[in-house]
């Protein structure tokens, strides 16, 4: 009875005789009742926005759990019985202690009501779904206690609300049932799409899994089975990995041919340097060459940065011998997003602000109107968004997309990679097939020059063109093009030469590398006959992907003068394995490296439990509290450490967490702060050295301290 009552029946399952009558003390109507495991409690919610506990067996009230401000829709024990989930229109789910009703977490992230909530059958993890069409999962922590859970995956999934789902006993599948009329098969841990049953017309308000098939109540008070023997054949690989860039077998010489006048593309044998210009405006120029399944060649254009200073402003695309656009991966939006506060230009890798960023991870793909870019940090707090790859400078693009501008509320997409000619299961986004085509170089570091890698999905021929993305053409846009094998490798350098380090103090140096032709590989960097009383934590890992490494290079309150020859034998060595072979670089010295004065202040990192000597140990997902201490010697101003950035070295997903608008400082006088790490619910275990830098007293460095990352 609205405003009045609600109540829950209990009957027997083959007579339909009441065996028990709860709701007292429900003033509405009521959604959901669950038996806890064992059949001991049954917990009931409704419009009334208070979850109610009874005894089972008796039907007595044992306690009210009030904390929603909307209408509670489902409820889930978990599977000890020991926590109750809970589902509603206030935009939350909310995970409870069976036994005292406390509030153990408030699952954070969903953008609407959300009415479907349940454990997975190891008790590991939370699944919900409501009117903002996602899927999400969420890790289970908070066991006893407080603590957050943090989301695994979120998952896109139907074009309206999700308003039923059902997990099969072994929580290997999900299906989902939308107000778009449509049912979803999904695959867990990951929320893969694995099938749907689209059309139905009805929308299903139950599903209950039975053996091979599964049986769906609707609206209009139908039955429907539908057997899973039936399901659309799986026609892709969801969530592949992303295209990487084989090494070819050892280089073969280039030739280098002029460009001749034909109405047909100009056949070449690759590889090949060929000397041309696009003669007129609209004009293009194609070669044709053959290529064997899986090889991979670089067609690289030098034109605007070579020497001649060529107006043209190239565009390269490869076709097939009939001239169709060969495709190279097809992108699957799994999220869906908007630019907000501002737009952006096409050459900015800092604040990417977007909507509902919580919902996305480092290292995802985000697509904007063409552009792939790559998310490197998280937004630092109100006033900030996402860095991308490579954190600084100009950001890079992936699949040789090409930069571009994006206008304020542009539409945006977290993307998953699939393989060439895939059609996945439909989820209510776009999805968009990229083609081997480049404006601009993808690294950011050749201009308006094109570079384009492609690998021949089969044996055959193709046709590489060239022409002016502008339309342009004249005896001034003339080019090099060079078709060539790709060649994995590196180049390194180092910032920070020519230090002079203070006895009892540091400096910082910057390992930095230059990837080409897709080597993604971790480079090893050493500092050898390094001087007496200098020591730094080596070796130190530019990591998988990463452009740079930091290291603290420390000399010793009694270090020794720094004679001339000892610096100049102070050699950078760096290593990393591309395909089958072992690469070591001479990266040459560290300059004229020298004692400076004694310094006026030093900075020292206090590790979490001071029982652990330089050690600090953090777990995935997890955020721990570090101190960090000053000596002040003469120097009693304000000393900082940075924001964002404050955690130098540290493995990436890992960083200094809020650090405020001011960032991490010991104001003016003081001698100690504390800070928080977060490690991202992804990283790795790993050990890396990690320091702190500031630049009062013309900058100091703290002794390195170990990070542990340790799962748990």
């Amino acid at each position: 009875i609205p405003g009045l009552k609600g109540i829950a029946t209990v009957r027997d399952a083959k007579s339909g005789a009441i065996l028990l009558t709860l709701g007292d003390g429900h003033r509405d109507v009521l959604y959901d009742a669950e038996w806890s495991p064992g059949g001991s409690l049954i917990a009931t919610a409704g419009y009334d926005q208070v979850i109610r506990i009874w005894n089972a067996t008796k039907g007595e009230f044992v306690r009210a759990i009030p904390g929603h401000n909307g209408a509670v829709f489902d409820l889930a024990f978990s599977p000890d019985g020991k926590l109750l989930g809970s589902a509603s229109a206030d935009q939350t789910s909310k995970i409870w202690r069976v036994s005292d009703g406390e509030r153990l977490d408030t699952l954070n992230q969903p953008q609407g009501a959300q009415f479907r909530i349940a454990f997975t059958p190891d008790g590991k993890g939370i699944l919900g779904a409501g009117a903002d069409n996602r899927i999400r999962l969420w890790q289970l922590l908070s066991r006893e206690q407080p603590e957050i859970n943090p989301v695994l995956q979120a998952r896109f999934a139907h074009e309206a609300e999700v308003v039923q789902f059902a997990l099969d006993p072994t929580g290997k599948h999900l299906l989902s049932a939308s107000a778009d009329g449509t049912v979803k098969l999904w695959a867990l841990p990951d929320l893969r799409p694995v099938a749907d049953w689209a059309g139905t017309k009805e929308v299903a308000s139950g599903i209950v899994w039975a053996g091979k098939e599964f049986v769906a109540t609707t609206l209009e008070g139908s039955l429907q089975r539908y057997a899973m023997a039936s399901t659309k054949p799986e026609t892709t690989t969801a969530s592949a990995a992303p295209v990487t860039i084989p090494s070819n077998a050892a280089p073969v010489p280039s030739r280098t041919i002029a460009e001749v006048e034909q109405e047909a593309p100009q056949q070449v044998e690759l590889p090949v340097t060929i000397q041309g210009a696009i003669g007129q405006t609209g004009d293009a120029d194609e070669f044709q060459f053959d290529a064997k399944a899986g090889q991979t060649w670089v067609f690289e254009v030098l034109a605007a940065r070579d020497k001649r200073g060529s107006a043209l402003d190239s565009k390269l695309e490869v076709f097939d011998g009939d001239g169709k656009p060969v495709e190279r991966l097809v992108l699957q939006a799994v999220r869906d997003s908007w630019l907000t506060f501002r737009g952006k230009d096409s050459n900015t890798s800092d604040d990417f602000r977007v909507n509902n960023w919580r919902e996305m991870e480092l290292n995802e793909y985000l697509y904007c109107n063409g552009e792939v870019v790559k998310l490197w940090h998280y937004p630092r707090g109100p006033d900030s968004g996402f860095r991308v790859y490579p954190g600084l400078g100009n950001r890079q693009t992936w699949f040789d997309t090409s930069p571009l501008s994006h206008a304020l509320g542009e539409p945006c997409y977290i993307v998953e990679p699939l393989p060439a000619g895939s059609h996945p299961v439909p989820n209510g986004l776009p999805i968009y097939r990229l083609y081997y085509e480049n404006d601009d170089d993808a690294s950011r570091r050749f201009g308006k020059d094109s570079k384009l890698s492609f690998t021949a999905p089969a044996d055959g021929t193709y046709r590489v063109r060239i022409r002016d993305v502008r339309g342009l053409g004249g005896p001034q846009h003339g080019y090099d093009l060079v078709m060539r094998p790709s060649a994995p490798d590196f180049t390194i350098a180092v910032d920070g030469k020519d230090a002079k380090i203070s006895p009892g103090s540091g400096k910082e140096l910057t390992f930095r590398i230059i990837r080409e032709d897709g080597f993604e590989g971790p480079v090893e960097v050493n500092i050898e006959n390094l001087p007496p009383g200098m020591t730094a934590a080596l070796p130190v890992t530019i990591e998988a992907g990463q452009e740079r490494a930091l290291v603290a290079l420390h000399a010793a309150p009694d270090a020794p003068t720094v004679t001339e020859d000892m610096a100049r034998k102070v050699r950078l060595v760096a290593q990393a394995r591309i395909g089958e072979n072992m690469v070591t670089k001479q990266a040459g010295d560290l300059g004229m490296i020298a004692l400076g004065a004694a310094p006026k202040v030093i900075a020292r990192i206090l590790p979490a439990d001071p029982a652990g000597g330089s050690v600090v140990t953090i777990h995935p997902g997890e955020t721990i509290l570090v101190g960090v201490s000053l000596e002040r010697a003469g120097f009693d101003g304000q000393v900082e450490f940075g924001k964002d950035d404050a955690g130098r070295n540290l493995p990436h997903g890992v960083y200094v967490d809020n650090v405020g608008l001011n960032g991490l400082m010991i104001p003016a006088g003081g001698k100690e702060q504390r800070f928080a790490i977060t490690a991202a619910k992804w990283v790795q275990p790993t050990e890396r050295w990690f320091h702190l830098q500031t630049t009062a007293d013309g900058g100091h460095a703290t002794a390195p301290v170990r990070l542990q990352v340790v799962a748990r």
